[in-house]
């Protein structure tokens, strides 16, 4: 998708079509630039602001926000917008150890059991991550590889387990991936995301494992650097 450059501010993706997807697709949107960094704790955007930057009217903006404030993204202020709220290290800590006890074995398990055609499906997603780490664009980014790795785990057939990581996903931080685009260094983590994918195709539960947890070390190491 196109993206937004008047103004000042993250870039954020324009939007368009029907009211009920894309008022999905803006709070997706925004989760995005949040875990990216495109938007940081304190700062306070209204809804017409951000709304330009997508290029819809406000309304679907101010509704996707008012989810985010059910999530503890943001809180309401009044009269101005909304703020970002801020996560502690240890709370980030903690989201990512979590996602780990989960996450690496219920994907390497996916080697014995997942259907070569739905890990092929994963694919297109896994190659957009590759372009958008080339491109630069954090949030597609951030987006991409969030459909990617719930993607993954809904093979195991545990909804509420996908549900779990994706709200653990939604309050991570990930303040390093602009310095890590600046030096050109996004790209080689991006393509874990191909050699995991090749490694459950292989049906080499070692391989995924080990790569899944090289990956998941960078949430709290290159990924969130400062």
């Amino acid at each position: 998708m196109a993206k937004a450059t008047a103004g000042p501010g993250p870039a954020l993706p324009l939007l368009g079509g029907p009211r009920p997807s894309y008022r999905e697709s803006v709070a997706n949107a925004l989760r995005a630039a949040l875990v990216a960094g495109e938007l940081r704790p304190g700062e306070v955007h209204s809804a017409p602001s951000l709304a330009a930057r997508f290029g819809v009217s406000a309304t679907p903006v101010r509704e996707a926000m008012l989810d985010l404030v059910k999530e503890g993204l943001v809180d309401t202020v009044p009269n101005k917008g909304f703020r970002v709220t801020a996560v502690s290290e240890q709370q980030l800590d903690e989201y990512t150890h979590i996602r780990s006890l989960i996450e690496i074995p219920t994907t390497t398990a996916l080697a014995a059991t997942a259907d070569p055609a739905a890990l092929e499906a994963l694919r297109a997603d896994a190659e957009e991550i590759v372009g958008a780490a080339a491109d630069g664009d954090l949030i597609a980014y951030v987006e991409a590889d969030r459909r990617f790795h719930l993607g993954l785990l809904a093979l195991a057939g545990n909804q509420h387990l996908v549900e779990v990581v994706g709200d653990l996903r939604k309050r991570s931080r990930l303040y390093g991936l602009t310095a890590l685009v600046e030096r050109g260094l996004l790209t080689s983590s991006a393509e874990e995301h191909l050699e995991i994918l090749d490694a459950l195709l292989a049906r080499d539960e070692d391989r995924v494992r080990a790569v899944m947890t090289r990956h998941l070390g960078h949430v709290r190491g290159d990924w969130a650097a400062r």
